[in-house]
């Protein structure tokens, strides 16, 4: 069951990516809040599918009060996320563009310090390191380097962890999974998004319909991909279901790591040596990172569960 929900969760990820980068590139549909948009509305129906009628997951009720003051707050971000992440696509390749994503678990790290004053342990921050100097590496040797799409790219990180931060405070409570997320967030993101997105892009949509001598594999390719990308949610919550935390976080970077073999691989975008070395770098870094916050962690709770047997050797 777990390497089965792995490999499916692998496959909806690279056929998101390479989908995504394909609408940019290969059709020339630059526009990523409409891209952003269809993908919302198509995931949108498909959790209103899952849970009202087929019944794959029970609906988490939530009340209008709630749904106004937690719910809203979250699309927003929600929203932004996957806007920054398609602005990114656009602007610089899927190797690039996930290799900087990866910088997310120190940007979650500095944000929850900073905002929160949280304390983490110095060997958690220690072990950051090699993802930002890999990153660093990276950045500095990008043959396709972009300035727009690597600070989407970056601040797109930022928004992923505040949607982490935030939802441990606005969400706390609901026990949402991926599909009842995408349920509520979803039709609220794209609803802003619809307010936006006709001045932003609207008169660039309509000349690339103009353009075009039939419609029928186009709109295939964006409704696709909007179906990959609900299935890509749907499978998260079975890879987290039946995996452990740490199993999660080492097949999480080489899903990284399998989304850049294959883009290479359709995309052939260039990759110098030193790049290589530097990706290589950042997804190392970030398996290690994932281990020691995993073992800081099961050290913190063994200190907890046994205080009388720990205590004593700790004090001064």
């Amino acid at each position: 069951m777990g390497v089965g929900a792995i490999l499916l969760w692998w496959c909806f990820n690279v056929m998101t990516v390479v989908s995504n980068k394909w609408i940019f590139q290969i059709l020339e549909f630059k526009f990523p809040l409409t891209v952003t948009i269809i993908h919302l509305v198509v995931s949108s129906v498909g959790a209103f599918i899952s849970i009202s009628l087929l019944r794959l997951k029970p609906l988490i009720h939530v009340n209008s009060v709630d749904r106004a003051q937690r719910i809203l707050p979250m699309s927003l971000v929600f929203c932004l996320n996957i806007v920054l992440g398609n602005v990114s696509l656009k602007y610089i390749p899927v190797s690039f563009m996930q290799t900087v994503k990866s910088l997310t678990p120190a940007t979650t790290l500095i944000l929850q310090w900073l905002v929160w004053g949280k304390v983490f342990d110095r060997k958690v921050w220690l072990s950051l390191l090699p993802v930002v100097g890999g990153i660093l590496l990276a950045s500095l040797t990008e043959l396709s380097f972009n300035t727009i799409g690597f600070f989407a790219a970056f601040f797109g990180c930022l928004v992923t962890s505040t949607k982490t931060i935030l939802a441990e405070r606005l969400l706390h409570g609901f026990n949402f999974d991926s599909i009842n997320t995408v349920y509520y967030m979803a039709p609220n993101a794209a609803a802003v998004l619809c307010l936006v997105a006709p001045f932003v892009e609207g008169g660039g949509v309509l000349r690339w319909i103009q353009e075009q001598e039939s419609l029928g594999m186009p709109l295939l390719v964006l409704v696709g991909s909007g179906v990959v990308a609900f299935c890509l949610n749907f499978s998260i919550f079975y890879v987290i279901q039946s995996t452990t935390a740490l199993t999660f976080n080492v097949a999480g970077n080489l899903k990284v790591a399998v989304a850049i073999a294959v883009s290479w691989f359709v995309f052939r975008n260039p990759i110098s040596v030193m790049n290589g070395i530097g990706c290589t770098i950042t997804l190392l870094g970030c398996t290690f990172y994932g281990y020691v916050s995993h073992k800081v962690s099961s050290s913190s709770t063994q200190q907890i569960q046994q205080p009388e047997e720990i205590l004593p050797a700790t004090k001064v």
